[in-house]
């Protein structure tokens, strides 16, 4: 028995999510064409007989422009220590950037592992990605180097087997059934947020977060309730939307998403409230879940 921890680290929207959603073949974590889409560590785990994978998913490292990035980057900087393996996923097709090299003079240090992972390979050419793998590895010495597409699998079940070189661990953490540890209240709230980026405007995401108040299962029924917390009534009126029809559209989709996870049907509700500048008062953050709060 082989087991062990795995983080994957990288500048907001690389495909990170996409990434551990496709090494699972399960969703785990929600995406979106937004950056920081990524607000908690994710833990998805990948179960063989003789293998078990942890894998934690982290928010982009960013520059932060509120308490709410500062936590964000704290919780993605504790994924560097106590793991068996860093994956430092960057976007193939974007090319080395400042959030880049700034993230791997960090990793410089590190006695852990480090994999570059290229990701979206498929909208690059070959010569392009041989020239872009010499440009990093001008930067890092890697202990691995693997290119791939998340979107499309390409190339994950290769990294899949490359990790296992590397397990330290020979105990089970997790059950053989389980893929997340995330609780289904946590993953419902994901669901909600995940509808929102997709229909609001691009100044939207950064400025909201979901809840879930209410999580009642019975024989053949779930009974949920999301709050939608905002930090301006101008931003409340665009997600509710004329005459309702925006977040009724959430809602439709997402209950249709969260039936097929816990396979029973769902009673959904929403609630838009607004906190006026909640991603920077700590108490609220606290209340929101946001509990990596030793800030300076």
């Amino acid at each position: 028995m082989r087991s062990g921890f795995v983080s994957i680290i990288g500048r907001p929207n690389v495909g990170k999510s996409t990434l551990i959603n496709s090494l699972l073949n399960f969703k785990v974590a929600i995406t979106s064409n937004k950056a920081q889409t990524t607000r908690n560590v994710i833990q998805g785990i990948y179960n063989e007989d003789n293998y078990q994978i942890v894998f934690l998913d982290s928010p982009g490292i960013h520059k932060p422009t509120s308490k709410l990035g500062k936590i964000l980057n704290k919780e993605s900087y504790s994924l560097t220590k106590d793991v068996d393996v860093i994956l430092f996923v960057v976007d193939a097709s974007k090319g080395i950037g400042p959030g880049d090299k700034f993230i791997m003079e960090t990793l410089k240090k590190s006695k852990i592992p480090i994999f570059l992972i290229l990701n979206k390979i498929d909208l690059i050419s070959r010569e392009t990605l041989i020239l872009m793998i010499k440009e990093y590895q001008d930067y890092l010495d890697f202990s691995e180097i693997v290119p791939i597409s998340a979107l499309k699998k390409d190339n994950t079940s290769h990294l899949i087997n490359v990790i296992k070189k590397y397990l330290t661990d020979t105990v089970r953490y997790f059950d053989v059934d389980m893929i997340t540890s995330n609780s289904k209240s946590f993953m419902v709230s994901e669901i909600v947020r995940e509808k929102l980026l997709w229909v609001c405007e691009d100044e939207i995401p950064h400025s909201l977060t979901c809840i879930t108040t209410k999580f009642e299962e019975k024989d053949n029924v779930a009974v949920i309730s999301v709050d939608i917390i905002v930090d301006r009534d101008s931003i409340k009126k665009i997600i509710i939307g004329k005459k309702g029809e925006r977040l009724k559209m959430v809602g439709t989709t997402a209950r249709k998403e969260m039936e097929e996870l816990i396979n029973k049907k769902v009673y959904l509700e929403l609630y838009v409230k607004t906190i006026n500048n909640w991603r920077e008062k700590e108490a609220q953050l606290k209340d929101l879940g946001f509990n990596e709060l030793s800030l300076k």
